[in-house]
């Protein structure tokens, strides 16, 4: 299937963020990338492409703060980039072509903190969060370049409960298909944030946790890249085509709880 890129502006508050849809000819399902904290929607544009292929449409964005908002980094707050993630869902599921019913939200670290959070705030059927970040409640409006400064990285090493966190919150109430993807060499986001966010989407229609081997936070080696891509693009495969294949079978469903798998680039 043939795709195409749309660079589209999308106003938020008195200001605009850069977007780009990546789209199929017919109506699909919505997916919307959110970056982590530091990147840009070019980190996401080519598994974009790639996943608009199996006939979804596609909507990465820049933050603000980021890429050409980065004058503004030291002032944006967690409520600025949600209003942002809102704003490009709105944006995604206004498109002629998207199923507002088929609706996935793809995360990376902070980005993952947002999708979480937007769950809750939005309809979301499909839910993937790559080392997605936690921050306490408290301070919601300070800006986001000084919450290191308030314990967070003794936060992320205990244990988090639902009920005293607004993603975790989010992840609870969660009803649809999940994906959590940890870096096995992760010193930003260690393992019991990971732990938090499995605990608390126990409830989920199916659930799926993946580790990449060696991995550091930012995958920055190109290996642990292709790992990711590619257990994204298969799980993104499945919940596709079973999605068709639901409308065609209605009231047939399956669920499952994959296990954890440390693995080579081919692993999903």
């Amino acid at each position: 299937m043939t795709t195409r890129d749309d660079r589209i502006d999308i106003p938020v508050d008195d200001q605009k963020i850069s977007g780009t849809f990546v789209t199929p000819a017919t109506m699909v399902p919505g997916v919307l990338f959110l970056h982590g904290w530091g990147g840009s929607q070019e980190q996401y544009l080519a598994r974009a492409r790639e996943i608009a292929a199996l006939g979804c449409v596609c909507l990465t964005v820049d933050l603000r703060g980021h890429a050409g908002t980065a004058a503004q980094k030291d002032a944006v707050t967690r409520e600025d980039n949600l209003d942002d993630a809102l704003a490009a869902y709105d944006t995604l599921t206004g498109h002629p072509g998207v199923d507002q019913d088929a609706i996935a939200v793809v995360g990376s670290s902070y980005g993952g903190y947002l999708a979480a959070v937007l769950s809750s705030l939005r309809p979301v059927r499909w839910l993937a969060l790559r080392v997605p970040a936690l921050y306490r409640d408290e301070d919601w409006h300070l800006p986001k370049q000084q919450l290191r400064k308030y314990g967070l990285d003794d936060y992320r090493r205990g244990r988090v409960r639902p009920d005293e966190n607004r993603a975790l919150a989010a992840c609870a109430a969660f009803r649809g298909d999940a994906l959590i993807v940890e870096s096995e060499h992760d010193h930003i986001i260690p393992h019991p944030v990971i732990e938090n966010y499995l605990a608390a989407l126990k409830s989920a229609h199916s659930l799926t946790y993946r580790v990449i081997e060696g991995a550091d936070h930012a995958l920055s080696e190109k290996p642990w890249q292709e790992a990711y891509t590619s257990l994204l693009l298969n799980w993104a495969s499945e919940m596709v085509l079973g999605a068709r294949e639901e409308g065609a079978a209605p009231g047939v469903h399956t669920r499952s709880h994959a296990a954890p798998r440390r693995g080579p680039p081919t692993a999903a």
